[in-house]
Formats: structure tokens, C-alpha cells, sequence
């Protein structure tokens, strides 16, 4: 390990209590992107991160418009020309949060208890985006700085599809350009059990529409010669699984990876049981593809959902109606090689010839997000390996994980350039649920290790 970086951890650990200080100012800040009232706490927000990083001796740093919510960048090139360059993202804006869902503090107001600090976007993301931030703050009080040049990419718009993100590297290829990215906004299993995300599922979400009658009906008038559209609805969703609960939609399968065993085998350092599940979940059994274990399940099969379900009368007591028209909301994680476009038309196909003529179904498109599937025998991701095993102390495993980053495949595809996701928070941190935190402990190590993955970085070939 280098002097510089050896002299940035121990200042990292001197300064940990200043560092959650400035995690607490940032946490206050509700920025909450997928609600326009809060529109001017994103653009706070943003200014905040561009301030603090003028403070810490970042260069060019500059709150960049969208067509939605703006960008933070800044930069550190001081290595050289001849050095590598890394580029930091993450995102700043969270999901929504209120006291009345359950939280036992205000999610706004960070507190601090049993070694962890409790705020919307503790660990999901500002946390995790704040350590690398930490880290170049480190680098720079102790000395010349990092040995490796630094970018910084903060978006506000991660938590509703990043719709804005990739026009936005399209036209800023040549100011982003790097020779890896790094993103931590992934967790592990336990604070002893370190993870590296090689790949993320992407996004396929659909509406499915069904109307009947031009109006709701009296269910007494009508009732057994207008077909329900809410019943017509769920016996089109009854048919999206087979029996053995594998995905019925033709053609679903076809461009999705096998897993090799080498995979397997690294997925199996992770396994989950049933009681596992159980515990976490509250499900009263397993659910799923036989083929395929728990862990495979989650993070290395494509999935489809159904995540909500609208119609008829849902208030309180009795309304007798035969409702005019039903709603489902499905989504697809999908796996390499996947075309979430293609996954599109193949369920607008399946679901047309599904449905009856007693009533008129329409697939609508929401939203979609590509998946990443990154070689973990690469240099970069070897690096971040060994930057665990000397910055958070444990050996990694390299693992799949099941949700989406719609930034990662933007930037893998469009920069060439590897993409390592170095999660420092855990599975339990309750990120989009009630109570979100995130441990200080691994805040901290977080930081050692980010200042260690740069040195390593270093040593590198170029």
C-alpha cells in the first residue's frame, strides 16, 4: 500500500465523526424525485453535493441542467495525464418517506442509534455515493491527492428510471470519459461477507388495460351476460406462468445467458435457505423454478411480477357493480442478453391472443431499463477484490444482484469501459422500506476501501 493512502485512511478514521456530521446535513434534504413538490429540495440538494465539493478542492464542479432534474459534476485530475481516470456515479434523490408509513423517527431528521444512522437515502444512495466523496476529501488533506484522476457524476433521477441520465452522457461522452466507472449502490449479506455486483437485472414495466362496458354496472342487471373486465383481467394474468411457475410468454427465454458453473459456483458462496427467506421475507414457503436455487432465483433468472392490481369498488362496505374497466401493473427484471424492447412486444403479443372478445385489452409501455453482465475476471473488478481484502478486511464474493441500475448498462454500453458496483451497505439496511439505515461501521470502512481501490487502481497497466 502507498504512503498516500495510508496516511488518507488513518485521516478518514480521525475524521469520522466530522464525515457523519456532513452525511447528517445532506440526509435533511428530502429529495424526493418522483414528487414535483419536492422539486426544489432536488435542486438543493444538488447545490449542496457542487458546494461541498468546491470545499474539499474538486475543480469544474457544476450543477449541469436535464430535461428533468440536473446533474452534479466535478472533477480531480491532478494525477496526470499519464494516470488513469475513474468515474464516480451515484445518485441523490430518494424515494418517498413520511412518519406515517411506519418509521419510528422522521425520515428527514437523521438519528443516530445502535451504530447506525437512520434517514430516507441513508444507504440508498447518499451514503454510499458520500464515501467516495469522503475518500477524495482524504486523499487531499494528506497530501498531493489520489493516485489516480477522479470524475464525479451525481444524478437526481435514479429512483424513476433515470429517464434523463443517458442523453445526457450521449452528449458529454468526451467530458465523462474514463478507463473504469465505479458505483456503490448495492449491499451484501452480512458486514463479513463483502459482495461485488458483476451484473444487475434490467426493467421491462407494463400496464395491462382491459375494458368492457362503457360505464360500471349494476351487477343485479347485468351480472352474467357482460363479462367482468376485472375477472377477464386476472384470468389473462392467471396464464402469464406455467405450473412448474416458469415464464409462459413465447419467446421469453430466448436471449437469456446460461450461468456457467464457475457462476454457480460464486453465486453458491451466497446461498440462501428456506429459513432464510422465511425470516426475511415472512413468506410461508419458497416460490419458484426448481431448477434454479433461492440465490439464483433472485439475482441470475429473469422474473415477471405482478406489482399492482385497480378495479371495481374498493372502499369501505358494499358497492354491487360490474366494474367498466381493470388495471395491472407487471414488471420484468430481465437478464444478458434480454432486450427489454423485444420482452415489450413479446407480452403485448402473448396477452392480444389471450384475450377474450367480450372485452378490449391494450398493453401500455412504462418504462424500461437494459441489463449489465460485466466479466469478473477483470483487472478493475480483481482490483476492487483485493482493495476489500485490504480496506474492509474480508475476501469479496462476486455476486449478481437482482435489482436494476439503469446507468450501468448506459455506461458500460456507451463508454466502453468496465463498471464495478462495490456495495458497502447491507441486505437489512431496509433501503425503500420503513426505518432505512445504514451501519456507521461500514461508512467507515466503506471509506478505507474506496481510498484503497484507488491505490490499487494504480498500480494497474494502462
Amino acid at each position: 500500500m502507498s504512503r498516500s493512502s495510508d496516511a488518507a485512511r488513518h485521516y478518514a478514521r480521525d475524521n469520522a465523526n466530522r464525515f457523519v456530521g456532513e452525511l447528517d446535513e445532506l440526509l435533511r434534504i428530502p429529495s424526493v424525485s418522483t414528487d414535483p413538490a419536492h422539486a426544489d429540495d432536488i435542486r438543493r440538494t444538488a447545490d449542496w453535493l457542487a458546494g461541498h465539493l468546491r470545499e474539499l478542492g474538486a475543480e469544474n464542479v457544476a450543477v449541469m441542467p436535464t430535461a428533468g432534474y440536473p446533474v452534479v459534476y466535478g472533477e480531480w485530475m491532478g494525477a496526470g495525464p499519464d494516470k488513469r481516470t475513474v468515474l464516480v456515479y451515484g445518485h441523490y434523490d430518494v424515494v418517498p418517506a413520511a412518519l406515517e408509513d411506519g418509521w419510528d423517527t422522521p425520515p428527514f431528521e437523521p438519528v443516530v442509534k445502535d451504530g447506525k444512522i437512520y434517514a430516507r437515502g441513508a444507504t440508498d444512495d447518499k451514503g454510499q455515493l458520500f464515501i467516495h466523496v469522503k475518500a477524495l476529501d482524504s486523499f487531499l488533506k494528506t497530501g498531493d491527492g489520489p493516485p489516480v484522476n477522479l470524475k464525479f457524476i451525481l444524478e437526481g433521477e435514479e429512483e424513476v428510471a433515470s429517464p434523463n441520465l443517458r442523453p445526457f452522457i450521449e452528449a458529454n461522452l468526451d467530458l465523462l470519459r474514463a478507463d473504469v466507472c465505479v458505483i456503490s449502490d448495492s449491499s451484501m449479506p452480512t458486514i463479513e461477507r463483502p459482495a461485488i455486483t458483476h451484473s444487475l437485472r434490467g426493467m421491462t414495466y407494463v400496464e395491462v388495460h382491459v375494458e368492457g362496458p362503457h360505464d360500471d354496472l349494476h351487477s343485479g342487471f347485468y351480472g352474467g351476460a357482460v363479462h367482468n373486465p376485472a375477472l377477464a383481467l386476472v384470468e389473462i394474468l392467471a396464464k402469464l406462468h406455467n405450473p412448474d411457475h416458469s415464464i409462459a410468454v413465447p419467446g421469453f427465454y430466448d436471449d437469456v445467458v446460461p450461468l456457467t458453473d464457475a457462476e454457480r459456483a460464486e453465486i453458491a458462496k451466497t446461498a440462501m435457505s428456506d429459513g432464510e427467506l422465511k425470516t426475511a421475507t415472512g413468506a410461508p414457503a419458497p416460490w419458484g423454478e426448481a431448477d434454479f436455487t433461492l440465490r439464483e432465483r433472485v439475482s441470475a433468472r429473469p422474473t415477471l411480477e405482478i406489482n399492482g392490481l385497480l378495479s371495481g369498488w374498493t372502499g369501505p362496505g358494499a358497492k354491487t357493480i360490474i366494474p367498466a374497466r381493470a388495471m395491472a401493473k407487471v414488471s420484468c427484471r430481465l437478464v444478458g442478453d434480454q432486450d427489454p424492447h423485444r420482452i415489450y412486444e413479446q407480452i403485448e403479443r402473448y396477452v392480444a391472443s389471450l384475450a377474450p372478445p367480450t372485452v378490449r385489452v391494450r398493453v401500455e409501455l412504462i418504462n424500461t431499463g437494459e441489463p449489465a453482465l460485466i466479466d469478473f475476471n477483470l483487472p478493475e473488478m480483481q482490483a476492487a477484490a483485493r482493495a476489500y481484502e485490504r480496506g474492509w478486511g474480508a475476501t469479496p464474493v462476486f455476486t449478481r444482484g437482482g435489482g436494476s441500475i439503469p446507468i450501468v448498462a448506459d455506461i458500460y454500453n456507451l463508454m466502453q469501459m468496465p463498471v464495478v458496483m462495490m456495495g458497502y451497505g447491507l441486505d437489512t439496511d431496509g433501503l425503500h422500506g420503513t426505518n432505512e439505515h445504514f451501519s456507521l461501521e461500514m461508512f467507515q470502512r466503506g471509506i478505507e476501501t474506496a481510498i484503497v481501490f484507488l491505490d490499487e487502481l494504480a498500480q494497474l497497466p494502462r
